[in-house]
C-alpha cells in the first residue's frame, strides 16, 4: 500500500538525494479504466467523483505511489473553442482547431479553472483524492507546456512553421499559454496537488532542435516552471518521452523536479548523463514489455533498469509512456511487485 514518508521521498529525488525508499508508479490511467469496468473512459473523464472512485481503487489494488490526474489533453482546449472528440474508451483528442491567427489568439478567452469546462471536475478528482490519500501518494495534476499548448490549440504543422514565419505571434500565443497556466497550476495546488504532469510532446528531439528550444521555446517554459517550482511549491514533471541526452540536458536549466524518459531511450546512458544534475523516472516500455511480455520478462526488465538507475537516488520507477488499456492484470501486478521489492535502499 502507498506509504506515509512517499512526498518526503519525491522530495529527496527533486533534491537529487538518496530517498528511503525508491517511489514506484505507472502512466496507467486507461489500464484503470478497464481494468475498474465500472464506466467507459468518456464517462470517466467528465466526472470528478468517478475518476476518484477509479483512482482510489487502482492505488489500492496496484500499489502506486502517485494519483496521476493527467485524464486526457482537452480540458483547457474545450472551452477555448477548440474542437475535441473522443468516445467510449477512446481518449478525448484536440480535433477542430483555431485560426493561426492574431485575431484568434486576441479572441481567446481569460479561462477560469475554477467555473470553466470540466475543469471543476479534475479539481474535485485532485481535492478527493488529497482528502483521502493524504500524504501517502504524490497527487499529480496536468498542465501542457506553452509550446505544445499551441500545437492543440493551433496544430503542430501551423506552431512549427510559426518558428519560421512568425516569431513574434508564436511567443504572444506561448505568453496567454503561460499566463492561463500560472492560474491553472494555482488551481491544482490550491485543490491538494503535490505534482504537475507537464506535457510536453511537442517539443520532442525529432520535432525540435536543441538550438530551436533554447531561442523559441525556453524563455516562456522556464518562467511558467519557475512560477510553480519557487513560488507556490509545485513539484513539475515533465514529459516528452524523450530519448535524446542532449535535449534533456537542456532541460536542466528550467529547474524542474523531475523528467520523464522515454522507452525508446538508452537508460544506462541517460542515467550517465544525468545522474547528480537532474532527477529522471522512466523508461519500461509499456507496450513491448508490460503489454506483450510475459510476468517473468516484466519483472526482469523493472529489475534491470532499477538495478541501472537506484543507485544514489534521482529516480523514480516508471513506465516511459502510456500502458495499453488492454495490459493484463496480472502484468501490471508483476511490474509492480518487483519494483516494490526493491525499493528500499
Amino acid at each position: 500500500m502507498a506509504y506515509d514518508g512517499v512526498i518526503k521521498d519525491f522530495e529527496s529525488i527533486r533534491r537529487k538525494e538518496t530517498p528511503k525508499r525508491l517511489p514506484c508508479v505507472a502512466c496507467s490511467e486507461e489500464f484503470d479504466v478497464k481494468w475498474y469496468g465500472k464506466y467507459d473512459y468518456e464517462d470517466f473523464c467528465q466526472d470528478g467523483d468517478k475518476i476518484f472512485e477509479v483512482y482510489k481503487a487502482a492505488i489500492e489494488e496496484f500499489d502506486y505511489d502517485w494519483a496521476w490526474c493527467q485524464i486526457d489533453d482537452c480540458f483547457e482546449f474545450e472551452p477555448a473553442g477548440v474542437g475535441c472528440v473522443g468516445e467510449g474508451n477512446i481518449l478525448r483528442a484536440t480535433h477542430g482547431y483555431l485560426p493561426a491567427t492574431r485575431e484568434s489568439l486576441e479572441k481567446l478567452p481569460e479561462m477560469n479553472p475554477l467555473k470553466d469546462g470540466r475543469m471543476p471536475e479534475k479539481l474535485k478528482a485532485i481535492r478527493k483524492l488529497r482528502d483521502y490519500f493524504g500524504d501517502s501518494v504524490l497527487v499529480t495534476g496536468s498542465c501542457a507546456g506553452p509550446f505544445s499548448a499551441v500545437g492543440l490549440m493551433w496544430s503542430i504543422e501551423e506552431s512549427m512553421v510559426m518558428m519560421l514565419m512568425d516569431e513574434e505571434l508564436l511567443r504572444d500565443a506561448m505568453e496567454y499559454w503561460r499566463k492561463f497556466y500560472m492560474r491553472y497550476i494555482k488551481a491544482q495546488k490550491d485543490a491538494g496537488a503535490h505534482a504537475i504532469w507537464f506535457g510536453d510532446c511537442n517539443t520532442f528531439s525529432s520535432m525540435v532542435s536543441v538550438e530551436q528550444y533554447k531561442k523559441y521555446i525556453f524563455p516562456q517554459t522556464r518562467e511558467l516552471v519557475q512560477y510553480a517550482e519557487n513560488e507556490i511549491g509545485v513539484m513539475m514533471w515533465m514529459h516528452n518521452s524523450e530519448i535524446s541526452i542532449p535535449h534533456v540536458l537542456s532541460h536542466i536549466p528550467l529547474g524542474l523536479s523531475f523528467e520523464s524518459i522515454g522507452p525508446a531511450a538508452n537508460i544506462a546512458e541517460m542515467r550517465k548523463a544525468t545522474k547528480g544534475r537532474h532527477s529522471i523516472s522512466g523508461n519500461l516500455d509499456p507496450i513491448e514489455v508490460l503489454w506483450r511480455g510475459t510476468p517473468e520478462i516484466i519483472s526482469r526488465e523493472a529489475e534491470r533498469i532499477i538495478g541501472i538507475c537506484k543507485d544514489g537516488g534521482g529516480y523514480i520507477f516508471n513506465t516511459g509512456e502510456m500502458n495499453p488499456r488492454d495490459i493484463p492484470e496480472e502484468n501490471m501486478k508483476a511490474m509492480m511487485r518487483a519494483a516494490k521489492k526493491i525499493s528500499k535502499y
